[in-house]
């Protein structure tokens, strides 16, 4: 697989949050008031994006995100909320 390209305007929330077993759909949007829209702009605005996309490729399963994620506490929150079983680590 070859690498995404990166730049200073990727998103990598969505792989982060598909990782983690966050599945969210159109209802959750609306009940995570400003949760979601800060993890964006804090996703956007991350300067780790090249390690985030190492973890991602190739990090140990896990069911949090890694340290210097900067999301990692809404992750963790919305890890959480989900309602439904946990997802357990490949």
């Amino acid at each position: 697989m070859s690498p995404l390209p990166i730049s200073k305007n990727s998103v990598l929330l969505h792989a982060m949050m598909a990782r983690l077993g966050i599945d969210l759909g159109p209802d959750d949007l609306a009940r995570l008031e400003l949760r979601y829209p800060t993890a964006f702009r804090r996703c956007l605005a991350c300067a780790a994006k090249g390690a985030c996309l190492e973890w991602l490729d190739h990090g140990a399963a896990t069911n949090s995100a890694p340290r210097f994620c900067a999301n990692a506490d809404i992750l963790f929150e919305l890890q959480c909320d989900q309602s439904g079983p946990r997802r357990k680590p490949s």
